[in-house]
């Protein structure tokens, strides 16, 4: 029988007895995972190893997959963002948003420009939040517990901005097609104008808790490192990629929702180590602060919604006092507004990477086809790639600078 065909325990017990046999050294199996503190979700790492050193590896994903794409099947357009909030629940706006302007490219709606700049702004919002849980729980996965107390008070501060958006946190199912449910309330930007004055010097003080620290530095310098070649190879994007010297960044490359607007640098590494991909991530930090502030700076009037009431749900006071807003409310719901038939891909800068959706729709309630691409489920494949050769302590490193999140592993 092939290798090919057999399971990782099967196939690693092959090798345990021929290097047995070759030159009588005992190797052994471990699992890491898949319900494990240091792999940050649930799944399954099975590691052939030479007393601390790892020979190799072989990953099990699967263990949360909920068929997302298959329920996003048969539910209306305007039920599936609460799908999309549950594959990367540390940056879910981003989630949100690429949902929502997907289904603009495919109506063929104007999005105001307004609305374009508050997407931004929420957008980095998330961005950060993600970074901070990422390179804080690296710090914690390397034995310093200091710096995730420094700043994860801050990802509730940014929560409490989408509370004030939406009146949800975690998972937001924030937006509509075309815009927003609400203006923004005067709370919103009171709280947003805080955080940008409270957050930079907390997380400076971060960097300099971590970024010269000689114990940090030894677990991480040349820990898990990959070539931009091989990253490229693998389809890796986001900060993983960039740590491997790679300048891609969707929001220059393909720029949406007006990030052309603003300026910003895309910070890269060189060596594709761990240490690289915190750096790049505290650097997006500083770069995302940037581009909210240019936002406020340049924030234009107008609406907060597209003006296209065949797909924009009215508000409930105009649906309970007039004949209009009720028939649309009822044609939206119901799904009696047509779609047109089309195929459109939209992607955004995802917290991990390209985050895309690609649509086919064959003009009913309900997409005949959706696809998402989930940038974890593809660079994950190369952890296992990575930490051969590595210790196992190694290996917890590189997994969580990598950032995989379990729901949006499995989706």
């Amino acid at each position: 029988m092939s290798d090919l065909l057999l399971t990782p325990e099967a196939r690693f017990a092959k090798e345990i007895e021929k290097r047995r046999n070759e030159d009588g050294s005992e190797l052994s199996v471990l699992n890491l995972g898949p319900t494990h503190p240091a792999t940050h979700g649930i799944f399954q790492n099975i590691l052939l190893m030479d007393g601390e050193r790892i020979v190799d590896g072989e990953g099990t994903v699967g263990y949360i997959h909920r068929a997302f794409e298959k329920i996003a099947e048969n539910r209306p357009f305007y039920q599936i963002t609460v799908l999309t909030d549950r594959m990367n629940y540390c940056s879910a706006p981003i989630n949100n948003m690429c949902w929502w302007m997907t289904l603009e490219k495919a109506l063929g709606i104007e999005v105001p420009k307004r609305v374009q700049y508050m997407r931004v702004i929420v957008m980095e919002l998330a961005r950060i939040a993600d970074h901070i849980i990422c390179n804080s729980v690296l710090g914690v996965d390397t034995g310093a517990l200091t710096g995730f107390l420094y700043v994860f008070q801050f990802r509730e501060k940014i929560y409490e901005i989408y509370e004030e958006i939406c009146g949800a946190r975690l998972t937001t199912n924030m937006g509509r097609i075309g815009g927003f449910e609400r203006d923004w309330s005067p709370a919103v930007w009171e709280k947003l104008n805080k955080f940008l004055e409270e957050f930079p010097p907390i997380w400076e003080q971060f960097e300099n808790l971590l970024t010269r620290n000689r114990i940090f530095m030894d677990r991480t310098i040349n820990v898990g490192a990959i070539s931009a070649e091989k990253a490229i190879s693998y389809g890796f994007t986001g900060p993983n990629l960039r740590a491997a010297g790679v300048d891609y960044d969707v929001r220059v490359m393909q720029p949406y929702s007006s990030y052309e607007d603003f300026d910003f640098n895309i910070p890269v590494g060189q060596s594709g180590d761990t240490y690289d991909r915190f750096c790049v991530r505290n650097a997006e930090v500083w770069e995302s602060l940037s581009i909210i502030k240019q936002a406020l700076a340049k924030l234009p009037e107008g609406p907060y919604h597209a003006d296209v009431p065949e797909y924009y749900l009215p508000p409930k006071e105009d649906v309970y006092s007039t004949m209009e807003s009720l028939i649309w409310h009822f044609k939206i719901v119901m799904g009696e507004v047509p779609v047109p038939l089309t195929e459109v891909y939209h992607a955004v800068e995802g917290g991990n990477g390209e985050l895309g959706f690609y649509l086919i729709t064959d003009g009913s309630r309900t997409p005949y086809r959706l696809h998402f691409r989930r940038p974890c489920f593809i660079y994950y494949q190369a952890f296992n790639d990575m930490v051969k050769g590595q210790m196992l302590s190694d290996a917890i490193a590189t997994l969580s600078s990598l950032n995989v999140i379990a729901g949006e592993l499995d989706a």
